[in-house]
């Protein structure tokens, strides 16, 4: 088996975690005097796109998806009822505070990502994400030790749909089986890489203890913290 030449990882949940979001889409539509439209709303992930999908004909540049982005909230308002003069008003609210977060980063996140820099081992973040990760990357400090960042959005297809993970390789030089994959997701981060041909771990960290851990599979080890990465490459 080759030397792992490169270690992808998922963003968050894995690298990083959500602290706080923008204001709430209920806040919202409560401003533009839509309060039971937004009680329709639900749950804001519902228009984003599913795991798996293959979007690649929004995903030509960033306007393009940024207009799709769009059109999906124009979509779900209209059904929920926001007035038709009021849509595109509401809808650019949504779609900025849906983008409106603040990350911050694991303790264990620099220690290693500094020491697979020292081994010459690349480090690339692979994504379901907006168009702008980098933004977000640049935010918790991580610029400096990250070679290759891949969103979703860019790629044109969500994990665990195959094209993210080729992507990500051709932009790190690597081959499948030249790269592990590290992340919190059993489907988007486990199954996704191995139907790709890569090695993958699964994070478990102590603070999901409470919830129930996807079955072990003899194949995937399973880490509590990213200080284990080192001895799988090693």
């Amino acid at each position: 088996m080759p030397d792992v030449q490169g270690v992808l990882f998922d963003f968050n949940g894995t690298l990083a975690r959500l602290e706080s979001w923008g204001e709430s889409h209920q806040d919202v539509f409560d401003r533009w005097g839509l309060t039971a439209a937004g009680k329709r709303w639900g749950d804001g992930w519902l228009v984003g796109p599913v795991d798996g999908e293959d979007h690649r004909e929004h995903s030509q540049d960033r306007d393009g998806y940024h207009r799709w982005e769009l059109s999906r909230l124009a979509a779900r308002a209209r059904r929920c009822g926001v007035p038709a003069d009021r849509i595109d008003g509401v809808v650019r609210e949504l779609d900025r505070a849906n983008k409106t977060l603040t990350m911050s980063l694991y303790d264990d996140v620099v220690e290693v990502l500094s020491e697979l820099r020292r081994r010459n081992v690349a480090v690339a973040v692979c994504s379901n994400w907006y168009w702008d990760l980098d933004a977000v990357i640049d935010q918790v400090g991580l610029t400096d030790l990250v070679d290759v960042a891949v969103t979703s959005a860019r790629a044109g297809a969500r994990k665990p749909h195959s094209l993210i993970f080729h992507r990500t390789l051709q932009l790190c030089g690597l081959q499948p089986a030249e790269a592990l994959f590290v992340g919190d997701s059993w489907q988007a981060d486990v199954i996704g890489p191995l139907a790709a041909g890569i090695r993958a771990v699964h994070l478990w960290r102590p603070e999901r203890a409470a919830e129930a851990a996807p079955p072990r599979r003899a194949d995937v080890p399973r880490l509590s913290s990213l200080y284990e990465v080192i001895g799988q490459i090693s």
